[in-house]
């Protein structure tokens, strides 16, 4: 075989590899809902947000809830029996309010149960799909996170923070508006919050929670422990299945030049002498 069919041959297998890798690493997604079906009797559902890499460039891209995911979901859920448990695995930063809530509002609607099985975090609209759920499983170092709006790139409460501050007269119209949007989404988003929440504790308790964690009292990272969820009197268990774990192994990030975590898979453990 000549040099020039050789390199040819070369790029177009360069071409093919991502393509069937990602076919392969689907397929064997396929197969982990499947296994976690069998075993629990449920209906599997699966929304991870990870920094995946753009197919032949190479390029990362960050991903979140957004409206197609929410017209998956509800797809999927349509097509499930309504007598049908649902286990939904999360692993999301969040996302769209409108996504969030659609999903969330799909979920609490269902007369089977809803598990969600939170391996690692949660975040925003994650932790409001998981509020939805009739039981929330996560692993015991495990978070979810405040549900505060955001408008564009400040959380609505610190926008309404100003107004206090200020008096109108310092205050450009451009930030009134905002803060005018920040009232209504605050508002919007707790009377949501305790819709949720009303299901599984009394209205004013549910109330109670929601002003908590949609307006504003934690920055929008901060992560809420299985400790804490517990003292706000939401039940957690941390009763993971083995399942969960191997199906997120199935995402991983981007390979870098130089990792930044380094171990070894298995641990030997120290060896006894006679």
């Amino acid at each position: 075989m000549q040099l020039g069919n050789l390199i040819w041959l070369f790029f177009i297998l360069m071409m093919i590899q991502p393509i069937m890798s990602r076919r392969m690493l689907e397929y064997a997604r396929g197969q982990a809902l499947r296994n976690l079906e069998r075993s629990r009797g449920s209906r599997a559902i699966a929304l991870v947000h990870r920094q995946e890499t753009m197919n032949l460039l190479g390029f990362p891209i960050l991903r979140y809830i957004n409206v197609e995911d929410s017209e998956e979901i509800l797809r999927a859920i349509k097509m499930t029996d309504p007598e049908t448990p649902i286990d939904l695995i999360i692993h999301s930063p969040g996302g769209l309010v409108l996504a969030a809530m659609q999903i969330a509002h799909a979920l609490a609607n269902r007369k089977a149960p809803v598990t969600v099985f939170v391996p690692h975090f949660a975040m925003s609209g994650g932790t409001l799909i998981a509020l939805s759920a009739t039981q929330i499983v996560m692993d015991e170092n495990a978070v979810l996170g405040p549900v505060d709006p955001q408008i564009g790139e400040f959380p609505a409460a610190s926008i309404l923070r100003v107004l206090e501050r200020k008096s109108h007269d310092e205050i450009d119209d451009k930030t009134l508006i905002l803060a005018d949007v920040s009232e209504k989404a605050i508002r919007q988003l707790t009377d949501g919050v305790t819709a949720l929440l009303s299901k599984r504790m009394p209205e004013e308790k549910a109330r109670g929670l929601a002003n908590l964690l949609a307006t504003g009292h934690f920055t929008h990272d901060y992560p809420l422990t299985v400790e804490e969820l517990r003292r706000f009197d939401i039940p957690i268990s941390t009763e993971v299945p083995e399942e969960i774990y191997l199906f997120m192994r199935l995402f991983p990030q981007p390979k870098q030049m130089s990792p930044s975590v380094s171990y070894l898979p298995t641990f030997p453990g120290r060896h006894s002498r006679s």
